[in-house]
């Protein structure tokens, strides 16, 4: 082989700093998809906190209002909060042995009506009012119960159906009884059965079907 063809031969290899080129441009390629990405998945973050924050700016919104609600009435003892449970003195909403609504508890009931239907609404929630009694029997001779479990199960719907009349959609409420039972002191005396003789508004969740039922209704 002569020199010339050797020449030759070598000329027809790329160069190496044209393989560097290449190599260079892939690497900056790579760079710029992975900026992009990380730039985008940024923006994401950045949008998602935003709507995070909104949600719970709503959501104390919602708080503040309900609680402005219950200020008066839960500094004058006729309404309790435990653990999101709104409790209602027996005493202010019915008299002794009766589900007959008293004014002063139909009153209070349109003060909270509203506030408690917003709350429901943006929290696609439902609201559980359950009536409760203490531990002495019904009086034998009355004439309208037969046992606490019908005079709970009485009162509880009363109050969800003045709710009703104030403006709660029927689907947004419903009615529960529990008797005697879950007191929320020791039956010892009359002061704590008093105490015992109430009606509680709690939201709870909505189950699929409802939200759906909510999202395709008039």
């Amino acid at each position: 082989m002569s020199i010339s063809e050797l020449d030759d031969g070598l000329d027809q290899e790329p160069p190496i700093w044209a393989i560097f080129g290449d190599l260079m441009t892939g690497l900056v390629g790579v760079f710029v998809l992975l900026l992009v990405w990380t730039l985008g998945f940024q923006l994401e973050l950045s949008q998602t906190l935003e709507q995070e924050i909104q949600k719970r700016e709503v959501a104390e919104q919602r708080r503040q209002a309900l609680e402005a609600a219950l200020a008066d009435p839960l500094a004058t003892g006729r309404v309790t909060l435990r653990d999101g449970r709104i409790g209602i003195s027996g005493s202010v909403l019915f008299s002794l042995n009766s589900a007959e609504l008293q004014e002063e508890g139909r009153a209070l009931l349109h003060t909270l009506r509203a506030p408690l239907q917003v709350y429901l609404t943006d929290s696609e929630q439902l609201l559980m009012v359950s009536g409760f009694t203490d531990d002495l029997p019904i009086q034998q001779g009355n004439l309208h119960f037969s046992d606490n479990w019908e005079l709970s199960a009485q009162r509880a719907l009363t109050v969800t159906r003045a709710l009703i009349e104030e403006g709660m959609p029927p689907s947004m409420v419903f009615a529960a009884a529990f008797g005697a039972q879950q007191p929320v002191v020791a039956n010892a005396d009359s002061e704590s059965r008093s105490q015992n003789r109430r009606v509680e508004m709690a939201p709870v969740p909505r189950v699929s079907g409802d939200k759906a039922a909510l999202s395709s209704g008039p």
